[in-house]
């Protein structure tokens, strides 16, 4: 729900972005004061984020996935560099927090009361534990992702910086930047790192 409203706002960004057409109309501006007038603020749907998009953003709603290799390039590497890392060099939680947070689909709707907790909405895109058989294939299989992969330090630092800002590794990727947009806490990030990597986890059963 919640990245259907952002790939919304997206669109809406790129249409108002159009350059003026045949006829002297301008319908970027006025596709623009439409969704100003239109676009409200209700709880923690901030409709703002519309408006106020950082580079990366503006070019992935005007292009979509079809990224320049050399944009694309700059682009991660600014995205990389904005990825924050524990001080404490403590990088996982507790994975049965972890399995609770992919869950949990809701965060940032202008249902959800303004300062609740956010879920991380995992399972829309990704297959995870054997448990769980409704699960989304937008994103690969994270089954098996400790077991296969081990928790080697480079592992562990790609694994948080790719749920951190997950555009410091693909630019315009369809998944949430968790950390980079303060949708996850610190706290959140470690559990959900604990459910990728920790060997009791039942995503490496």
């Amino acid at each position: 729900m919640m990245k259907t409203m952002l790939t919304g706002f997206a669109v809406a960004a790129s249409i108002a972005g159009c350059a003026t057409v045949a006829g002297g109309s301008d319908y970027g501006k006025a596709a623009l004061q439409m969704m100003k007038a239109d676009f409200k603020t209700v709880g923690p749907a901030n409709a703002e984020r519309v408006f106020d998009q950082d580079e990366i953003e503006r070019v992935c709603s005007d292009v979509g996935q079809t990224v320049a290799p050399a944009v694309s390039a700059r682009l991660e590497a600014a995205q990389l560099a904005s990825v924050v890392f524990p001080t404490d060099g403590k990088y996982l939680g507790d994975w049965k927090a972890g399995e609770a947070i992919a869950q949990n689909g809701r965060g940032l709707q202008s249902s959800d009361p303004v300062g609740s907790v956010n879920g991380g909405n995992c399972y829309a895109c990704h297959q995870m534990t054997k448990a769980e058989i409704s699960y989304g294939n937008i994103g690969p299989s994270l089954y098996n992702y400790g077991k296969l992969r081990g928790q080697s330090e480079a592992i562990v630092r790609y694994t948080w910086a790719k749920i951190y800002n997950a555009q410091a590794y693909h630019a315009c990727s369809n998944m949430p930047r968790f950390g980079h947009k303060g949708i996850l806490t610190q706290a959140q990030l470690r559990d959900v790192m604990a459910l990728l990597l920790d060997p009791a986890s039942p995503v490496n059963q």
